[in-house]
């Protein structure tokens, strides 16, 4: 790039290009977004001034290069920013916690469903390994007459968990650090909905891709031989904290929804049944507690 102050287009296609050749799927957008948290704007600010032909500071070229070094580097933009958007939310997140997944909003959708139907004015729900706060905070936030109370063990990630409840201000919602075998007893049997997004990647199995493998944590990656040691565990204490008729929501692998029908359903659950995300690939199984 040119000692010369560029246009916003040509930062961008000089962004794009490196990001390209890094193996970034999606170069344009993360260029776009690198950009507006640079600028200080929205993605479509940006590409607005792009259009106009707006110049860009040799400052913010400069900034906006080491980000995209970073960026190359296959580091999560979610790091690199500090945000992740999930449905209406904007949660902060950085080393330690998961970064939640595009997929996972529509386990948080069965999750706020079945809460929304559920026969009680104030119904209970419970984030089980709730990481960054996605699933209680938009279950909290979207079902605003529900009581939400989410669980997590991790010391990283509980850091991250603790600054989006305060952030998000959801006064329906609590965090508790707590084992999640032993999460809430006093909600024992009061439970509308339990929801969960846990480790299911089974140990053997490496993440394709490298911000997965080298930047979200084991702790919330990885389930044990078949991935689904943490789904057997959540079973169990789902029974407990769930009042009949409750719905447990639990998102897994493509592959993992016929196995994790037979666990729930051997433990004693009802109408086990696996959802498709946007992509058309098996993310969650639901179930009702008898």
């Amino acid at each position: 790039m040119s000692s010369a102050a560029p246009s916003v287009a040509e930062a961008l296609r000089h962004a794009a290009a490196r990001l390209a050749a890094a193996g970034i799927a999606d170069p344009v957008v993360d260029a776009e977004l690198l950009a507006a948290f640079v600028l200080g704007v929205t993605r479509g600010g940006v590409q607005a001034a792009s259009l106009r032909g707006d110049a860009v500071s040799a400052d913010d070229v400069r900034h906006l290069e080491q980000l995209v070094e970073r960026r190359a580097t296959r580091e999560p933009l979610q790091h690199i920013t500090g945000v992740a958007p999930f449905r209406h939310l904007e949660l902060r997140v950085g080393p330690g916690v998961f970064v939640p997944r595009p997929e996972t909003e529509v386990v948080a959708q069965l999750a706020i469903d079945a809460l929304r139907v559920a026969a009680s004015e104030a119904p209970v729900a419970v984030d089980l390994g709730t990481g960054s706060g996605a699933i209680a905070l938009a279950m909290a936030t979207e079902v605003p007459h529900a009581q939400v109370f989410a669980a997590e063990n991790s010391v990283d990630a509980f850091v991250w968990t603790k600054e989006n409840f305060a952030r998000v201000g959801a006064g329906n919602a609590r965090l508790a650090f707590i084992d999640l075998e032993h999460a809430f007893p006093e909600l024992d049997g009061t439970v509308a909905v339990v929801a969960s997004n846990p480790p299911y990647v089974p140990d053997a199995a490496i993440p394709r891709d490298p911000e997965v493998r080298f930047f979200d944590p084991p702790a919330a990656l990885y389930g044990g031989e078949d991935g689904l040691d943490v789904v057997r565990v959540l079973s169990r204490v789902g029974l407990r904290l769930a009042h009949p008729g409750g719905t447990i929501v639990i998102e897994h692998g493509e592959w993992q929804g016929e196995a994790i029908r037979g666990i729930l359903a051997a433990d004693g659950w009802r109408a086990a049944a696996t959802h498709p995300d946007l992509t058309m690939r098996d993310r969650a199984t639901t179930a009702l507690r008898p």
